[in-house]
């Protein structure tokens, strides 16, 4: 059966006050909304069909996918996230130290990985993946600091994030440009401001997408998105947040080799855009709404997100495995529907 999925907003400080209220028709209120969250992670349950219905959890099991609407009005943290293996142990580990799930100073929530994909839904600006070290050189010395462009010549990335993460003073923002700026002006002591050039700096457009593995280092500044992701939240911080950050952890499990094509790949199956995905758990299509007629049955359980029945209203909805679905086109539009299929 063809179901509505009830999403769990988080109202974490650096979320967007209207973004997620107008797409599914909430009232706003004072609130940040940062992300709404489609799955069975505990830390922030779906239901069916309405607020009060039944757990996703007891109908379907745990998911592997998690499904997020995320808008942010001001950056995420600079973070990354660790691999199953480093999960697995980070989480034996404080268990074993006796730190609660909600201690705020907990990194490992579950013993899962969290390879993820964010699709633009707005203009989004992202820090994603290191570019190399020749083109990290040259922008440092764009902005006139000449001593981390040194640092970085002589010791490679590895050797300037010990250096960079260990000073204690802000270097001058006279040249710098406005997305960096805007950092000084949010985060103006923040010692990962000094790690931010080199990474990608770069503007999705609607549609576009970057793709997360394990060890990507990365950071959201602004716009909204769609991120598909595997069901974990294992984030490790180093930077840009008031939540708790742990420079150690993240130098020891992060990949500091350069990400060559920081912008992910689609290609066209029949009327489908598929996404390059980080992880075989999961993959993510969308087409025009007008495209979607009978989906035929899979072995796979999948979620759809767009504008359902008349009104159309943006919807999560899940399709079981097993069942098939004749969709109901919105006359006129050309809304993306979106299908993301745990494999």
């Amino acid at each position: 059966m063809f179901r509505r999925v009830i999403g769990a907003p988080q109202h974490y400080d650096w979320g967007d006050p209207t973004f997620i209220p107008q797409l599914f028709h909430f009232s706003a209120n004072d609130e940040p909304w940062a992300e709404m969250w489609f799955g069975t992670h505990p830390s922030a349950p779906s239901r069916l069909d309405s607020a009060d219905g039944a757990l996703l959890l007891d109908e379907i099991g745990d998911m592997a996918m998690l499904v997020k609407i995320l808008a942010c009005n001001s950056p995420l943290s600079l973070q990354t996230h660790p691999t199953h293996q480093q999960a697995e142990r980070g989480f034996a580990r404080e268990n074993a130290t006796g730190i609660s799930l909600s201690d705020p100073k907990r990194i490992y929530k579950d013993p899962s990985d969290k390879p993820e994909i964010l699709i633009a839904l707005t203009e989004f600006e992202a820090l994603c993946g290191f570019d190399t070290i020749e083109a990290s050189i040259d922008r440092l010395r764009q902005f006139g600091w000449h001593e981390e462009a040194d640092v970085l010549d002589q010791n490679g990335i590895d050797g300037y994030l010990l250096w960079a993460f260990d000073q204690r003073t802000t270097p001058s923002m006279n040249a710098v440009p406005g997305w960096m700026a805007r950092l000084s002006d949010a985060y103006p002591t923040d010692r990962a401001l000094r790690v931010a050039p080199l990474l990608h700096h770069i503007v999705l457009q609607p549609g576009q997408a970057i793709s997360l593995p394990a060890g990507n280092l990365h950071a959201y500044l602004h716009g909204a998105g769609i991120e598909v992701m595997a069901s974990s939240d294992n984030v490790v911080r180093a930077g840009f947040t008031s939540k708790h950050v742990d420079v150690a952890e993240l130098l020891r499990i992060v990949d500091t080799s350069p990400l060559e094509h920081p912008i992910s790949a689609t290609k066209q199956n029949d009327h489908w855009t598929e996404y390059s995905s980080p992880s075989p758990a999961f993959s993510v299509a969308s087409t025009t709404w007008e495209n979607l007629h009978t989906v035929e049955a899979s072995n796979s359980h999948r979620f759809f997100f767009g504008p359902l029945g008349d009104d159309a209203i943006p919807d999560m909805t899940w399709l079981p495995a097993g069942e098939s679905h004749n969709f109901k086109t919105v006359p006129g539009t050309h809304n993306v529907a979106w299908m993301f299929t745990q494999n």
